[in-house]
């Protein structure tokens, strides 16, 4: 494991000094005790593109909560097709007449010499009643259970590419993350290199200007230089620092982790992917879209797979289907039934279903109930044309958001196209400002070129190949801007699944 230090007694004043503090952290850290329980800085990395994007999917929150959503429209699906299965239902009673219900009926009934104002007092149930009932209802038609199957159906479906969209958009923020951390790194090792030329060309000009071979003004603008740089390099430092704290951010990262991530800007070849090293080839492989020659082919793929634009889609189909479910509410409902019922009573001690045929009684019936809705009070009207309104309104929504899908697309597409010129066109820059730097190192040691000549060359060196590490970083930047535009994000499978390999 390797360890970054990032305190402020530690800042490198050169490639040397830095090497120099580097180790003796380490060794500080392996000695014992060296552990303080106060402030403990553990070392993430070096971490590769696709391992940190991988890190991210599996901590992230946003997709674990969305994760969870797709579970419960899972369920969902299985409660709509609880509508179409056959439903069976036990029920059982007993009841306990403390006071058995007594009504009054005619006495003439018993005894037809009584007169029509006698009445006699009838018991009717016994001290104990059991009643147990097993019912069986089968829809036969029913157009609002069916379409309610299909709107849980799409609601999935729904919730699955929120999921691939939310993916995707996990794994683009970590590339940019990951992309600016590089160029962090690559500013701060120029800025770290200048200071080194710096200080030794000053060095050079000292033992000169004692020799008598430099005036003292070379020294004084040297001296000025090198004051300059390092404000700039503390600057670098904190740069490098924020881009960690992002990073961590992404990753889900306790505090006081320091972030490494494997890679050079500078060094990357955009043209021949075989021509870097594993860090740099691991880096320019991780892409999901990779025909950027044309907006049309991107375009194309964009309206096919982009998850904004195809959550847009589903959103549509999900309000049709809801006003249809509202619209079939008009049609009738048939049913099938069926009841089987138990009854019992008996008077003294309760005996479970009483004794026999005699206190016990059977009922068996089937059937078919139609239920045909005539008037509620225009409810359903209503409730259509809400839903009519809701589908216009994700109509329109999908519409606008092809347009602007098509302008970020074509945007994209051209600022990736440009980066890509700029790269190569700065690549020749950076060889051309190495060899001006070294021919002026050259002739200020002979003596035959100014240390004006050399600051100047030395700062075009430097600015070369950052202008070239800021082109390679927004080409990087703008393909994984171009590759969630497009819905070809890597490590994401078009079910929103992170994937084992690019």
């Amino acid at each position: 494991m390797r360890y970054q230090a990032t305190g402020a007694g530690s800042r490198p004043r050169g490639m040397r000094e830095a090497s120099t503090t580097v180790a003796l952290f380490l060794v500080a850290l392996a000695a014992p005790g060296a552990r303080g329980a106060s402030a403990q800085e553990a070392a993430v990395g070096p971490l590769t593109l696709d391992a940190a994007v991988r890190t991210a999917l599996e901590r992230n929150r946003d997709v674990e909560a969305a994760r969870f959503a797709l579970e419960e429209a899972e369920e969902r699906v299985s409660e709509a097709w609880s509508s179409v299965y056959p439903s069976l239902d036990f029920d059982a009673s007993y009841t306990r007449n403390v006071s058995p219900t007594v009504n009054f009926l005619p006495a003439q009934i018993f005894d037809p010499t009584a007169g029509p104002d006698d009445y006699i007092g009838v018991q009717f149930g016994a001290d104990n009643q059991w009643l147990s009932t097993i019912s069986l209802e089968q829809p036969i038609f029913s157009a609002a259970a069916f379409i309610g199957v299909g709107a849980a159906g799409r609601y999935r479906s729904l919730q699955v590419e929120t999921v691939r969209g939310l993916t995707q958009a996990v794994v683009t923020r970590v590339r940019v993350a990951y992309y600016q951390l590089l160029l962090q790194q690559e500013q701060l090792r120029l800025i770290g290199n200048s200071v080194r030329r710096v200080r030794e060309s000053l060095k050079e000009t000292r033992a000169l200007n004692r020799a008598g071979l430099s005036s003292d003004y070379d020294v004084l603008r040297l001296e000025v230089e090198l004051a300059n740089l390092e404000p700039n390099l503390l600057r670098a430092e904190n740069a490098v620092r924020q881009a960690q704290r992002q990073m961590r951010l992404e990753l889900d990262l306790p505090d006081g982790e320091t972030v490494e991530v494997r890679g050079a800007l500078a060094s990357m070849d955009l043209d021949d992917l075989s021509a870097n090293t594993d860090e740099n080839r691991g880096v320019l492989a991780f892409t999901g879209f990779r025909d950027t020659g044309t907006a049309d082919e991107a375009l194309r793929v964009a309206q096919e797979s982009r998850s904004d634009l195809r959550q847009l889609e589903l959103t549509e189909s999900l309000r049709r289907t809801e006003m249809r479910l509202e619209q079939v509410e008009y049609l009738p409902r048939v049913t099938f039934f069926g009841n089987y019922v138990i009854a019992a009573q008996d008077n003294g001690s309760p005996n479970f279903f009483a004794r026999g045929d005699g206190q016990r009684a059977y009922s068996r019936n089937i059937g078919v109930r139609v239920s045909v809705p005539i008037f509620q009070g225009f409810r359903r009207d209503a409730r259509i044309d809400q839903k009519r309104a809701a589908l216009r309104q994700a109509e329109t929504r999908t519409r606008l958001a092809v347009d602007q899908a098509r302008l970020q697309v074509e945007n994209l597409v051209e600022e990736v196209n440009e980066a890509l010129l700029r790269a190569r066109a700065q690549r020749l820059a950076v060889s051309q400002a190495q060899r001006g730097f070294e021919i002026a190192s050259a002739q200020y040691r002979e003596g035959l070129g100014s240390q004006l000549e050399l600051t100047d060359s030395e700062v075009a060196l430097r600015q070369s190949e950052f202008n070239y590490a800021q082109a390679v970083y927004d080409y990087l930047v703008a393909g994984a801007r171009l590759d969630e535009a497009t819905g070809r994000v890597p490590a994401v499978d078009l079910d929103g699944r992170a994937t084992d390999g690019l």
